[in-house]
């Protein structure tokens, strides 16, 4: 999991970046292969009613990305708060992905079977793209799905390989590789 931590307004302190650390490292154990990359940035908000802090974490997973925001006056608190709703967000996206899977092996549908395509079209400021099948089917994906490569690197053309599933608005990328299999 690539981590990135942020000060704003503020010194980044030592005994935060530990925590930060510790909480990733619980992270990982629980939830390894789920988080691609994690932005973690504490804000001073002395603007805001509560005053105090901001942190705010996000999270890239495939085919998604989750944020978790919280304030308050203590930033190890908030960080444990925080990363602790990060890991019930994921817990619940697992649960549903599996009962997802399942529903669709139990009709019949194969998913994560390897496709071959080509990038047709990128937008890299969006973080997702669309690829086309060797069967000519227009597959959808977001930068999450993306493994070994990032969208900065990826153009089109590019031909590719990935597993195709059902997503909330047509057929998606579970995964992409550049190449073939």
């Amino acid at each position: 999991m690539e981590l990135k931590i942020e000060a704003k307004n503020l010194d980044m302190r030592k005994s935060w970046q530990d925590k930060i650390e510790g909480e990733r490292d619980k992270l990982l154990r629980h939830y390894a292969g789920h988080v691609l990359h994690l932005r973690v940035t504490i804000e001073a908000t002395p603007g805001y009613k509560e005053g105090g802090y901001e942190v705010r974490l996000v999270a890239s997973v495939p085919n998604d990305t989750v944020v978790v925001k919280r304030w308050g006056e203590m930033v190890k608190s908030l960080l444990v708060e925080s990363f602790d709703v990060l890991g019930q967000q994921l817990k619940e996206k697992i649960r549903k992905k599996q009962n997802h899977k399942g529903a669709k092996t139990a009709s019949g549908v194969t998913l994560d079977a390897a496709s071959t395509g080509t990038v047709k079209k990128l937008f890299p400021e969006e973080m997702y793209g669309f690829i086309v099948t060797e069967e000519e089917q227009e597959i959808f994906f977001h930068a999450g799905a993306l493994r070994d490569i990032s969208m900065r690197d990826l153009a089109e053309g590019d031909t590719v390989t990935c597993a195709i599933e059902d997503g909330d608005k047509g057929p998606q990328a579970a995964w992409v590789r550049v190449g073939t299999a």
